[in-house]
């Protein structure tokens, strides 16, 4: 990772933005949580070039939401890129992207979504925080009217999530890391124009009918967010720099898939 006082960063754009050379020269929100999950798998995957599946459904069904409101011709590009997996072998689209199609109608129909979700399309930003330079792509920028909106789609807008982090049941908006999100392009976008930024975020859930939500940020949340970034933020460079060897969390799918016996457990620590 190139730390902010080296020089040859590569210019950030719309075709290179998910390259696997700037996910090592920018920090970015994605990476970070990932980070935060488990090192060894993230450490992984960045070197593979495979930080996230893309094929996975879950991420498809988002992104293609995210397509329909950048522009009809992302969506049709979106469309084609993920035939495969969007269209059964009779050419039908798949019951996941049924429903997709009615969480854009759902959001279309809203008129204070309309009214407010107006900006530049996936705008991408970047900066240094903490001495790492970040990146950021955002869904809809106002740079007018000194706002942004990040779109997130969930199963269901009002389950209680399991934070380890929080040690407790929160919303999926702070167990996901979405405000962490917020914060980060709402400091990166300040370095750039050089004034306040509001994050606000529409969500949508995968429910029939789906459901809506519009949501705004506490301020002092944010606060949380810069000294949960600034105490991690080290030791994550430190393990991308191979300076120190990743954490395994022996949980996720990276971690199961690679696991090795050594001996035995007793019964107990089968439990987390």
């Amino acid at each position: 990772m190139i730390q902010s006082s080296q020089p040859s960063l590569m210019k950030l754009t719309k075709d290179n933005y998910y390259d696997h050379v700037t996910d090592w020269q920018y920090m970015s929100a994605t990476i970070f949580k990932s980070f935060m999950q488990c090192e060894g798998a993230t450490l992984a995957k960045i070197k593979s070039d495979k930080l996230v599946d893309e094929t996975a459904t879950p991420l498809l069904v988002g992104n293609y939401v995210h397509s329909y409101f950048e522009s009809a011709k992302a969506h049709e590009a979106f469309r084609k890129a993920h035939a495969k997996e969007m269209l059964t072998q009779k050419g039908a689209l798949r019951s996941e992207y049924k429903t997709a199609d009615a969480m854009i109608g759902r959001l279309e129909a809203d008129d204070f979504f309309n009214f407010v979700y107006q900006g530049e399309k996936e705008s991408i930003v970047s900066g240094e925080l903490f001495g790492v330079e970040w990146k950021g792509k955002i869904d809809c920028l106002n740079l007018e009217k000194g706002y942004f909106v990040d779109l997130k789609t969930a199963a269901d807008l009002h389950k209680r999530v399991w934070s380890d982090r929080f040690g407790g049941y929160v919303s999926f908006i702070l167990a996901y890391g979405y405000v962490l999100q917020m914060y980060v392009y709402k400091e990166l976008l300040q370095q750039m124009y050089h004034k306040p930024f509001t994050p606000y975020i529409f969500a949508v859930s995968k429910q029939s009918p789906p459901d809506i939500a519009a949501v705004k940020i506490d301020d002092a949340r944010y606060s949380l967010e810069a000294e949960y970034i600034k105490k991690h933020l080290p030791r994550i460079m430190d393990v991308m720099n191979g300076e120190i060897e990743p954490h395994y969390c022996g949980e996720c799918d990276y971690c199961r898939h690679n696991k090795q016996l050594h001996g035995f457990i007793e019964v107990d620590r089968l439990l987390n």
